[in-house]
């Protein structure tokens, strides 16, 4: 019993540390994700990094946004210019973006990279197809209608 509150009580506090990292989130969306890794949450909790590991694997967190793994708060960071973006958001806007298009004139990578870069966040061509992939959205030509 003993072990399964102090169980229950990690995964409490994991919970509450990983809102107040990620709070723009919950307010705004995905749009303002933070980049964050196990580490940080670790570090504020004074708790080893494979315990935070433990503890969000095949977790979920139900909010006004939907259900979300716990895994989804954990994004790598891309520069901006107002400092640093998390790869989650980023994908988000891909996916606006490509939600948004003509279908007659598809975006390609090349195009999405350089309508980043007007956001002030600089990523590769490369990366955006890797995301692009992990979205499972197809290439720029197997998007395109000929209506």
């Amino acid at each position: 019993m003993k072990s399964l509150d102090q169980r229950n009580r990690t995964i409490y506090r994991v919970t509450e540390s990983l809102i107040g990292f990620q709070r723009d989130f919950f307010d705004y969306g995905v749009s303002h994700l933070k980049p964050l890794n196990l580490r940080d949450i670790a570090i504020s909790l004074d708790l080893h990094e494979s315990t935070i590991s433990r503890v969000t694997s095949n977790k979920y967190l139900s909010c006004s946004h939907g259900i979300f793994g716990f895994r989804f708060f954990f994004g790598s960071a891309l520069q901006s210019s107002e400092g640093t973006v998390s790869s989650t958001s980023v994908k988000d806007i891909i996916k606006k973006m490509i939600n948004e298009e003509d279908s007659k004139k598809p975006l390609s990578d090349q195009k999405i990279t350089e309508l980043l870069k007007t956001k002030d966040i600089t990523i590769a061509r490369r990366t955006i197809a890797k995301y692009r992939e992990e979205l499972k959205i197809p290439s720029q030509g197997q998007r395109k209608r000929h209506d």
